[in-house]
């Protein structure tokens, strides 16, 4: 039994101050420069709603021009650049942003913890997000917006003339977006694995960490693919290579694939946080633990599983393969076991427990209803005679909206309600919550359900008009109505929100008496906990006695800040053993310039602004190693640190103890995934030509093998280095100079086989595929130098040593992987297919 603290009041004061003073965000301009969690997840939803809001006015818009047929109260033009950039904003901009904002405002309280791990690399994401949803929803003041539908098929999209900048606007902005999404899936992963409470162990973790973990798991593979594809479909538009021009080798079902391997399992990325929400509300308005625990944790990891191997139903009317068909149509089908599951927990939960009928339990209710109806109309379209007839039809577009609204928007709504008297100390108004319920819930019900029959009579999807003659316009005039029915629920919930309210009597911090450690936080403070609590259930504030009491008066670890720096404790991955006192980021306007240069250098990519490319790829190359250098893992000036309960702990701690590892470990494994997707390319062509080269010339043998093997020497001598740190400087250094200079050896005769043999790039796909694939790993060996030349610089200036060392350990780490980025394109170019000069 460890004995906590106890402090005097006069001491309790002192600390408060302390931890104020420490953990204070500045006034003025300097706010903006703010790195709390809590403040970035805040700013992060409020600007997703946002774009929500903007979104939903184009919505608006559109069923206002299919009102009735034969409109024309906007072009079609508009009407294109409408619909597209409506799904664009829903789904990059909304869907999956407002789950990370909520993720990286609550973890740090739900967990227990005072802080996650990286806090600048949140601000950053958001910064990222903010500029790059801008630039994508400015676009359409200039005409200027992308108009050939969220998914951007070629080749409609890669035809200039036609699409015009937005397409280049859509690839550039949404892949600087896509930056912020796995900057926050890096975030989310590393707190939920490394800053859980004392005593919170993994099968205790609250429902709604364990979800966010497997969606941010999903990001990394699901978003790496998109990515790639943005590379391939901008080099055709930016340089003419032909990746999806069928009369130069191309395909544009590669295009699919990689949108797709994306686009399906984004859906359950946005629906498995709802039925995270969710499971935190149920319980909680049950008044009782949910039941299966266990079994609600395994459907949601099926789920995630299954999700990317759903893909190719988009593409069943493509001429695929019987085979393929069949697969992909048998594992559509065999995801609603698990989503059942999950649905069937609840309900046993509320059957197991007293109801108490809430507001957030209406729109809970009500969105699990709407998305039973689209899981219904899923297992049709699964089926491949049936997807025949409705594919690109409204039945799908009914479909779609039934599933994200009422999987996604509606539980969103009630986890808002949920938890607004966790950011502001008061609740939202119970009689306006329900008019919005009612007036969304029957809104949305009379705006998409008729669609299911337009679509049925043959209503295609991405039309700006239709004659009178087809019989659709009784149904068109009914969703219209519904969809301004719908908006008017959405307006009331956005004046519940922000309409002034009357400061509540007597402060309660935990008003619907949640079980969860979350609502022990502080609304009036700006850290996650008061003190970092030692946990012993999944319901810590129903089964533990004085828990709250205890943690606002500092009795468990890390009750003051006497170092005068931001501190979170690091616990171990299953046990959740304390192991490290971590000192994270405090303000600082660094993730701000390298976020805004970022952005600067997609930006000026899209105009073809080459200079100024430059000059913004400099700034944040600058920003960023100012950021790593006066980063966490500076040496500290004591090895161990009194962190409360008479313990101490290591400040600093490399290798795989080390978050910094981890999240090295985790980006890699994303940027992995999209060297995969580049090499599925490489070998999709090869598989769908009979002669994939068409008679040109490959890299030949020679120059591949030996960029291979000097990649390989290259990792060994890293590997070298961080040995030989131990022993002492000098071997460390001569071991990184080698090193670096093999790499750029290794790098030049990457470029070597290609160049040498004069493979045109822009003559056919297969010299375009090998100058990509050997780009990107010469690019990754960039980067290698330089993490090898900041190793060097570090071992010169004292910063690595034997006893420091993780600089290096984690840059051996980015080695391992790209000598396996390394091996795999070379063998792939030098040998398959055998051709050379």
């Amino acid at each position: 039994m460890v004995e906590l603290g106890n402090f005097s009041p006069e001491e309790r004061a002192a600390q408060e101050e302390r931890l104020r003073k420490v953990w204070k965000t500045p006034g003025g301009w300097r706010y903006w420069t703010s790195v709390n969690n809590s403040e970035i997840g805040l700013w992060y939803g409020i600007t997703a709603f946002a774009f929500m809001l903007f979104a939903g006015l184009l919505g608006l818009l559109m069923r206002a021009q299919l009102a009735v047929p034969n409109n024309d109260l906007i072009s079609a033009e508009l009407f294109n650049q409408a619909f597209t950039l409506h799904g664009t904003v829903m789904m990059f901009l909304f869907a999956v942003p407002i789950f990370e904002a909520i993720a990286i405002f609550l973890l740090p309280s739900m967990l227990g913890a005072r802080e996650l791990p990286f806090p600048r690399l949140s601000a950053f994401g958001y910064w990222s997000f903010l500029l790059g949803g801008i630039f994508v929803c400015g676009s359409i003041f200039f005409n200027a917006a992308p108009n050939a539908g969220w998914f951007m098929y070629p080749p409609l999209a890669t035809d200039k003339e036609y699409a015009g900048i937005g397409a280049d606007i859509w690839l550039l902005g949404l892949s600087f977006i896509e930056v912020a999404s796995i900057a926050a899936a890096v975030e989310i992963i590393v707190g939920i694995m490394k800053c859980r409470a004392p005593g919170m162990r993994i099968n205790m973790m609250p429902m709604f960490a364990w979800y966010l973990l497997i969606v941010a798991g999903m990001i990394l593979f699901a978003f790496p693919p998109l990515i790639a594809g943005d590379i391939l479909f901008e080099m055709e538009r930016m340089f003419d290579w032909p990746f999806f021009d069928v009369s130069r080798g191309g395909d544009p079902l590669l295009w699919q694939h990689l949108f797709w391997i994306f686009g399906h399992p984004e859906v359950y990325i946005i629906f498995l946080p709802a039925i995270a929400l969710m499971a935190m509300i149920v319980p909680t308005f049950s008044q009782r633990p949910i039941v299966g625990y266990s079994w609600i944790v395994l459907a949601a990891v099926g789920t995630g599983f299954l999700s990317f191997g759903l893909w190719v139903h988009h593409m069943f009317t493509t001429g695929l393969p019987q085979i393929s068909l069949a697969f992909f149509s048998a594992a559509s089908e065999a995801v609603a076991i698990p989503t059942g599951v999950q649905i069937f927990v609840f309900i046993a939960t509320m059957l197991a427990g007293r109801v108490i009928f809430s507001v957030p339990m209406l729109f809970g209710a009500g969105g699990l209803a709407i998305f039973t109806i689209g899981g219904l109309t899923g297992v049709m379209v699964a089926l491949v005679p049936f997807d025949w007839q409705a594919h690109d039809t409204y039945f799908i577009v009914a479909h779609l909206h039934y599933v994200i609204i009422g999987g996604m928007f509606f539980p969103i709504v009630a986890g808002i309600y949920y938890y607004f008297p966790f950011v502001t100390g008061k609740k939202l108004s119970d009689a306006w919550g329900k008019i919005a319920f009612w007036l969304m819930f029957v809104g949305f019900n009379v705006g998409f359900f008729p669609m299911h029959f337009s679509g049925l009579r043959g209503m295609p999807r991405r039309v700006f008009t239709y004659p009178e003659e087809f019989g659709w316009d009784l149904f068109n005039m009914i969703s219209t109505i519904g969809a301004f029915i719908f908006a008017a629920g959405v307006m009331t919930f956005v004046i519940d929100i922000f309409r002034p309210k009357a400061k509540p009597v007597e402060r309660n911090l935990n008003p619907w008496n949640a079980g969860t450690l979350e609502w022990t936080n502080d609304p009036d403070e700006s850290w996650g906990m008061r003190s970092v609590p030692i946990i012993a259930s999944r319901y810590p504030l129903w089964e533990q006695p004085n828990l709250q009491a205890d943690i606002e008066a500092g009795r468990y670890y890390l009750p003051d800040a006497k170092s005068g720096k931001r501190e979170t404790l690091v616990t171990s991955v299953l046990d959740a053993e304390p192991i490290q006192c971590l000192r994270v980021g405090g303000v600082s306007l660094v993730p701000m310039v390298a976020a805004l240069a970022l952005g600067g250098v997609f930006i000026a990519l899209t105009f073809h602004w080459w200079i100024l490319t430059l000059i913004c790829a400099s700034i944040t190359f600058i920003a960023i190693m100012v950021w790593l250098w006066t980063g966490t893992a500076q040496i500290p000036e004591a090895d161990e640190v009194d962190v409360g309960l008479g313990q101490k702990l290591p400040v600093y701690v490399s290798g795989p103890a080390s978050v910094g590892w981890w999240a090295m470990f985790i980006t890699m494994v994303g940027d992995g995934t999209a060297f995969a997707s580049l090499v599925f390319g490489y070998f999709f062509y090869w598989t769908v030509h009979d002669d994939f080269t068409a008679g040109a010339v490959g890299p030949g043998m020679l120059w591949p093998m030996l960029a291979l093997a000097l990649f390989v020497v290259a990792w060994l001598l890293t590997i070298t280095a961080r040995e030989l740190n131990e022993k002492g400087p000098a071997g460390c250094r001569i071991a990184l100079v080698s090193g670096i200079l093999v790499t750029i050896a290794a790098c030049l005769a990457g470029l070597a086989g290609p160049y040498v043999h004069a493979m045109d790039p822009t003559s056919n796909v297969y010299p375009a595929t090998v100058w990509i694939i050997a780009i990107w790993t010469v690019v990754h060996g960039a980067v290698g130098v330089i993490m090898q030349a900041y190793c060097l610089v570090g071992s010169l200036t004292g910063r690595v040593t034997a006893s420091y060392d993780q600089d290096i350990r984690n840059v051996t780490l980015y080695w391992h992987f790209m000598a396996f980025t390394a091996v795999v394109t070379f063998a792939v170019l030098g040998l398959f297919p055998m051709v050379s000069a």
